[in-house]
């Protein structure tokens, strides 16, 4: 036996060697074929990307507005030559060279001050969507087609409360984007943006949906679709697209320093489509009211409240003759159904009334005392910016009262002053003598909260304003120059 192992093993070793050089011969042919399959996957994507941006992007659009803004500067007053040398001769002059008792007095201008952005075509005969903090308030907006002249363009309507605006250019048989039913985009799509970042014009770049729903604070309405496609300044306004070539959403915000960090968010298509509907027929964007304070219910909230799921919104306030109050919710009742459909939570619960009409009778179900009851309520119309303002100025002014001008802080003014990635507003005139002055308030100031509220405009200035009582005192935090700091402001007592 040992003899015939010994005569088959060089046979054996043979076989062996065959056996394995046919395999390590034949293992790159193996290797190779998925590795193939793989570069056709890639290749068959970006054919995919290609056909979109080929197809959209005729329809998108540069947008040019000349937006107007107040802003403080100082002159000399009675002075004989006049303002002959500029402002800012005059401000450096003055303050280091004239005596005390020849301050200079400060004074508003206004400044024409250009936004580039985007837009994209929504019908033949030139109707675009594009973002109100672009073109709202603007003097004169002009649209870049390709490679065609400027084209100026109509502004049909703006809608601050969710960002989006409708404009409009005497052309027809335009190429233009269909927007797609957003809710039902899923997280993990992928989507393409484009817009002109920077001023580069079509710029194209591509990722997926990253989250639904999302909110930033931003604007008064928010149901944002967030993306990690590359999205820099310049692309707000421009569409974010879907695989089949329609619009889920308008690119409007990122969260970072003023640069891509794959955190974008876009303006729900859904919700777009609403507000473009109602500025064309309407001139403004008209929604349902119901007149509660809503937030979401948290499970400590449910346990002491005694119900099981942490599912709904609570209404910790009813607003007086409202058609909530008549319709007999109360404080502390728990919101789960709206006109049929379950609440999840105060933001769900908030775009259900809004996109109902006024007049709108719906049926509400809510929890109290751990039992359901149905109610019914009549919706109104929830009262636009423009009306709270004209309100404001038919009441006694809180500002002038003060003797302080202001205006909330754009990304322009904020450019300007230093004040990048702050919010609040900023103190454009200070009268002399006043509450403000004698109290250190200066134009140019940066006010950003109000007795430790967070203020991102004037109506929210005002509002906590207004909480404070007279002759009591507002703890204001400001910056400037110097740096941040906390200034109380005294209310008067008359």
């Amino acid at each position: 036996m040992q003899s015939t192992d010994k005569k088959n093993k060089p046979s054996f070793l043979l076989l062996s060697s065959i056996i394995l050089a046919l395999f390590w011969g034949l293992n790159p042919l193996l290797a190779e074929a998925p590795q193939s399959s793989s570069i056709t996957a890639l290749k068959e994507m970006g054919r995919a990307f290609a056909t979109i941006a080929e197809k959209a992007s005729p329809a998108v659009v540069g947008i040019k507005a000349n937006k107007v803004s107040t802003m403080p500067y100082y002159v000399m007053p009675d002075w004989p030559f006049g303002d002959q040398f500029g402002d800012d001769f005059f401000e450096k002059f003055f303050q280091r060279q004239m005596p005390q008792q020849r301050n200079p007095q400060r004074q508003q201008r206004k400044v024409t001050q250009p936004v580039q952005g985007s837009g994209f075509i929504i019908s033949e005969d030139g109707y675009i969507l594009t973002n109100h903090h672009l073109v709202g308030e603007a003097e004169s907006v002009w649209v870049k087609i390709g490679d065609s002249p400027d084209i100026k363009a109509q502004i049909i309507g703006t809608d601050p409360d969710t960002d989006v605006a409708v404009i409009k250019i005497k052309k027809t048989g335009l190429p233009h984007l269909e927007l797609a039913d957003s809710d039902k985009i899923e997280v993990g799509e992928w989507v393409v943006a484009i817009g002109n970042p920077f001023g580069l014009s079509h710029t194209v770049t591509a990722g997926i949906v990253s989250a639904k729903g999302r909110s930033a604070g931003i604007n008064k309405y928010e149901d944002f679709i967030q993306t990690d496609a590359a999205i820099n300044p310049g692309n707000s306004g421009g569409p974010l697209i879907d695989l089949d070539g329609k619009v889920i959403g308008i690119n409007a915000a990122i969260i970072g320093p003023g640069g891509n960090i794959g955190i974008g968010f876009a303006i729900p298509a859904n919700l777009a489509k609403k507000v473009y509907k109602d500025l064309i027929s309407e001139g403004k964007v008209v929604r349902g009211y119901l007149g509660v304070s809503i937030q979401d219910l948290t499970e400590d909230m449910a346990g002491s409240l005694g119900i099981k799921e942490s599912k709904g919104a609570i209404v910790p306030e009813v607003k007086k003759d409202t058609p909530a109050e008549k319709a007999g919710i109360k404080q502390n009742d728990v919101i789960v159904e709206f006109n049929g459909e379950p609440v999840a939570g105060s933001k769900e619960l908030q775009r259900m009334v809004t996109a109902e009409k006024p007049g709108m009778k719906v049926k509400i179900i809510v929890l109290r005392d751990g039992e359901r009851k149905t109610l019914n309520a009549t919706l109104e119309e929830t009262k636009s910016e423009e009306s709270q303002a004209q309100e404001a100025k038919e009441s006694p002014d809180t500002l002038s009262t003060l003797g302080i001008d202001m205006q909330t802080l754009t990304e322009q003014v904020a450019e300007q002053l230093g004040y990048d990635g702050l919010k609040g507003v900023v103190v454009t005139n200070v009268e002399t003598g006043s509450v403000a002055d004698r109290n250190g308030l200066a134009a140019g100031m940066l006010i950003m909260e109000v007795n430790q509220k967070k203020i991102k405009n004037v109506k929210e200035f005002k509002a906590e304003i207004n909480k404070v009582s007279k002759g009591g005192s507002a703890l204001l935090l400001v910056q400037d120059k110097t740096g941040r700091r906390f200034i109380p402001l005294p209310m008067p007592e008359d």
